[in-house]
């Protein structure tokens, strides 16, 4: 014979989600990928799955937690039959303290860097690479990921458009006869505080002197905010040099150091000999003296 308890199964039911929302809050401030096999992690997992199940998305890749926040990396497929190197791969903000999410990043292709310093005393910041397509001409974005302590969430540095820092653009120019240079780099800055930089050179030819783009992307150290600047001037020509030099650049962000362009600048290219014997027409027209004995 078979007893039901609906009363009592409604009752775990109930206390599990209770003992989920509490514990899902119960974060440090620092920053931990979560253990997808690890029993006290369990919740975190529970929570955030249960706050993601309107989303599109096929399965979760990564969990990374700091105070009431999440750092939610999930994967798209679009069959069945498709490999997992198609995926598409989406970035979430999930709070854990409501089932409140926030989308931000989508891509493919998604490369893992390091911990860097962006702004002040604040913690280290994990940086990524990403593209923007499968199967095409891809153009690269940078950006990092830190905990926004006013809006107690995840946020992402440098957006626009939905995207990040375009490091390496793919797309090329649309005016025909112009050789187009890119170059960038996340570089050192003041009391270790990394930023990135890029350059592009447009040559074109005998038609008109060549231009030169570069941008700085860094956080203001009086307002904390994300800014963007243009570099010119003396400043362009020192940053131009830094770029191709390569010195302070972050292992793994860096690109065009090996173009002809950081070459020449640099005076690595094989240069022409200078002619040092002279032609053969060439005599002596003077004479010695007389000596008076």
């Amino acid at each position: 014979m078979r007893v039901h308890f609906p009363c009592l199964a409604a009752g775990v039911i109930a206390l599990f989600l209770f003992t989920a929302h509490a514990n899902a809050q119960q974060t440090s401030g620092t920053f931990r990928w979560i253990d997808f096999h690890d029993s006290q992690d369990q919740n975190i997992v529970v929570w955030v799955t249960r706050s993601l199940a309107v989303e599109k998305w096929t399965a979760i890749r990564e969990i990374g937690v700091m105070y009431d926040a999440a750092l939610v990396v999930t994967s798209d497929r679009e069959g069945p039959q498709s490999m997992p190197g198609d995926d598409t791969f989406s970035i979430w903000n999930v709070s854990l303290t409501s089932h409140l999410v926030t989308p931000l990043l989508k891509g493919v292709n998604l490369r893992w860097m390091d911990w860097e310093h962006f702004a002040g005393d604040g913690a280290a910041e994990i940086t990524i690479l990403y593209d923007n397509c499968h199967d095409c001409a891809a153009s690269t974005f940078l950006t990092s990921f830190h905990y926004d302590l006013p809006r107690r969430m995840f946020a992402a540095r440098w957006i626009r458009g939905g995207e990040g820092v375009l490091v390496w653009n793919a797309v090329p120019p649309s005016v025909p006869g112009v050789t187009w240079t890119q170059v960038y780099a996340l570089l050192q800055g003041a009391e270790n505080h990394a930023y990135v930089c890029t350059w592009n050179h447009f040559d074109y030819g005998k038609k008109r002197q060549p231009s030169d783009t570069i941008f700085r992307y860094d956080i203001d150290p009086m307002s904390g905010l994300e800014r963007t600047v243009e570099v010119t001037g003396q400043d362009a020509d020192a940053m131009e040099l830094r770029l191709c030099r390569g010195q302070d650049a972050i292992q793994n962000l860096e690109r065009g150091q090996d173009s002809e362009l950081c070459q020449e600048l640099l005076g690595t290219r094989p240069q022409r000999r200078p002619v040092t014997t002279p032609p053969a027409n060439n005599r002596g027209r003077s004479a010695a003296g007389r000596v008076s004995h």
